[in-house]
């Protein structure tokens, strides 16, 4: 589907209620611009996140506690401080 908006000042742009629903946007998110040529790319900020996280998922061995590792290496970098 195709959506239109205009550029208003300030540089503002309202994102039609209809996309808004379809994306499940709420007031108050983060949205992420990337320019892309002679284009602009949106995302919402919790799409880039997800999106990172899967870059890098494969440096992380299956079954790694990662959060515990972390909370460990910073009590360890707390104890030595």
């Amino acid at each position: 589907m195709t959506y239109h908006a205009k550029l208003v000042a300030g540089g503002k742009v309202a994102v039609p209620a209809a996309l808004r629903r379809e994306l499940g946007l709420n007031t108050g998110d983060t949205l992420v611009f990337t320019a892309e040529g002679d284009s602009i790319r949106v995302r919402s900020y919790a799409t880039v996140i997800r999106d990172v996280q899967r870059q890098f998922r494969h440096y992380v061995p299956a079954g790694t506690p990662v959060v515990d590792e972390f909370i460990a290496e910073r009590r360890a970098e707390a104890a030595r401080e």
